[in-house]
């Protein structure tokens, strides 16, 4: 395994002087190191993986000098329009460097390591994404000096080629990393909050039964569907966007407009929301979607890095995008409150639940397939419609 620190050095002493990116489980180490070691103007948490790209290129036309861009590798997706249509060689061709941790790795075998449902097919895909993009890569090295050898080159190479380039990190490639400093993440009055799993159960139980429900990516669907295990109630109801990180709201708006008269309910995150807060303006549009996000300030799946949504009303960014009624809570006893009433008013609502951050140890998974998730609640859907 290698050391953040002395990547992180190795990359300053080859002229890299600004990271950003979308924290990533595999990379979480790297992300801890540069959040503790560089001041906030050389580190920027991005939105999402194109918008790192763009402060990328922002960097680079400002200084002449490659940035680096880190995330996972279902990131690739959001970068391949800046990538291709501004980026390239063919174009305006910027250097930079991306590192891309490999979910769902295969192995020189062609076998693939076991991974997350929604990481199976992007593991087997990510090489040849960076092949159809014609962006050159390697597969990082542990030892470290040959790290540092082919980063040099790829650096060298990035801007021998005028375009981007990539490492592709595996899985513990990075050593444990112990901070020097506090990495402020969260609210300020976190310790005062309640946790997102006690807030997330009290929703649900005051749904109607023929309330359907959409939960972001990361631990909101894992605890959503352990709540529905504990009480014996079925899964039917729930579906559970377990990748495709910030795209949760649009699948239950989508089912919104398809089914007007069924009561739909989004229960997201806040880093989720930032990715593709674009979307806010046509969930606002839909009066039988409340729309709930669980705002603790942090990527909580992937590491608790921060989010900028500490340090924002969330639930006025939704008033401005349309929503017809908002409101911002922090405890049990006003959520309950907030929801009774906004699933009486029968129109867009959203809920913004400020919450601390964390998660139960023994946390489980989904036990049941995406495959079998889609066909239970599509027929949960077409039951209760024509019911």
């Amino acid at each position: 395994m290698i050391e953040a620190g002395a990547f992180l050095e190795a990359l300053q002493h080859a002229g890299v002087q600004f990271f950003t990116g979308v924290p990533d489980s595999l990379l979480k180490e790297l992300c801890a190191c540069l959040s503790d070691r560089l001041p906030a103007h050389k580190h920027v948490i991005a939105a999402n993986e194109g918008g790192a790209t763009g402060l990328a290129m922002g960097h680079y036309l400002a200084t002449g000098s490659p940035a680096l861009v880190y995330m996972q590798n279902s990131g690739l997706g959001n970068v391949v329009n800046p990538i291709a249509s501004l980026a390239d060689p063919q174009i305006y061709g910027i250097p930079m460097l991306l590192v891309i941790g490999w979910r769902g790795e295969m192995q020189p075998d062609g076998t693939q390591i076991h991974d997350e449902p929604q990481h199976v097919k992007q593991g087997q895909i990510t090489l040849q994404q960076l092949e159809m993009m014609g962006i050159p890569f390697e597969i990082f090295q542990t030892d470290i000096s040959c790290a540092l050898t082919q980063t040099r080159r790829l650096l060298a190479l990035a801007k021998r080629r005028s375009g981007p380039v990539a490492l592709v990190v595996r899985k513990q490639s990075f050593a444990p990393y112990k901070a020097k400093s506090v990495i402020k993440s969260g609210h300020d009055n976190e310790a005062s909050l309640p946790g997102r799993e006690d807030m997330l159960s009290n929703i649900v139980r005051l749904l109607a039964d023929d309330v359907a429900v959409v939960a972001t990516t990361g631990m909101a669907s894992r605890e959503l569907f352990e709540f529905r295990h504990a009480q014996n109630s079925g899964h039917a109801r729930d579906f559970l966007t377990v990748g495709g990180m910030g795209h949760a709201s649009q699948i239950a708006c989508g089912i919104a407009l398809a089914q007007p008269d069924r009561q739909v309910v989004c229960l997201d995150g806040d880093g989720a929301m930032l990715m593709h807060m674009g979307s806010l303006t046509l969930s606002a549009q839909q009066r039988n979607l409340v729309h709930i996000v669980f705002n603790n300030g942090a990527h909580d799946s992937v590491g608790g890095q921060p989010t900028v949504a500490a340090q924002l009303n969330l639930s006025g960014i939704a008033k401005a995008a349309g929503y017809q009624w908002v409101i911002r809570v922090s405890s049990g006893s006003q959520l309950n409150e907030s929801l009774q009433y906004a699933l009486s008013l029968g129109q867009s609502c959203f809920i913004e639940v400020l919450c601390r951050r964390g998660a139960r140890a023994d946390l489980g998974r989904p036990t049941r397939t995406p495959a079998q998730n889609k066909q239970d609640f599509m027929q949960f859907l077409e039951e209760v419609a024509y019911a």
